[in-house]
């Protein structure tokens, strides 16, 4: 997990002023609301291009807190875990609507309970919008088609 720092010192809002490609590292990671939904296995229909969120959770997913265990090696232990950048931002439509990474890209406003806009992760959780209390933790010999939802692409 990074450092963070407190929502509530900060005093412009910074998402509304910048493009994604003029922020900071620091505010780029500030725009995560920590919901974890990408951290979500997804599978694509083969006919239809279609994509399918589940409630199976990356093994380093904190199913509490919905941070990852082991963030900054995340890519070590998950080799196949995608860096959400400006490098390929072609893929935000693999986040769910409600992430604002692709709700900036897509020119559109946080959510009202996002934690830039409360101070804290607590609107976030108690309104149902991130995994905690949704999910299970990947497995060996898991039928992922047994586990789509429907609830993260909200």
């Amino acid at each position: 997990m990074t450092k963070r720092i407190n929502i509530k010192q900060i005093t412009s809002p910074f998402w509304q002023e910048k493009t994604l490609a003029k922020m900071t590292a620091q505010e780029w990671e500030l725009l995560c609301d920590g919901c974890g939904k990408c951290c979500l296995s997804k599978l694509i229909d083969d006919d239809t291009d279609e994509l399918h969120y589940t409630n199976v959770a990356c093994k380093l997913l904190n199913t509490k807190s919905c941070q990852c265990k082991k963030y900054d090696k995340r890519f070590k232990h998950v080799p196949d875990c995608i860096k959400v950048s400006l490098d390929n931002i072609d893929q935000f439509q693999y986040l769910p609507g409600s992430c604002a990474y692709r709700r900036l890209a897509e020119g559109k406003p946080l959510p009202e309970w996002h934690p830039l806009l409360t101070g804290s992760t607590s609107a976030m959780h108690a309104g149902g919008h991130s995994v905690r209390g949704k999910v299970i933790t990947e497995f060996d010999e898991i039928d992922l088609q047994d586990h789509i939802a429907t609830w993260p692409t909200q």
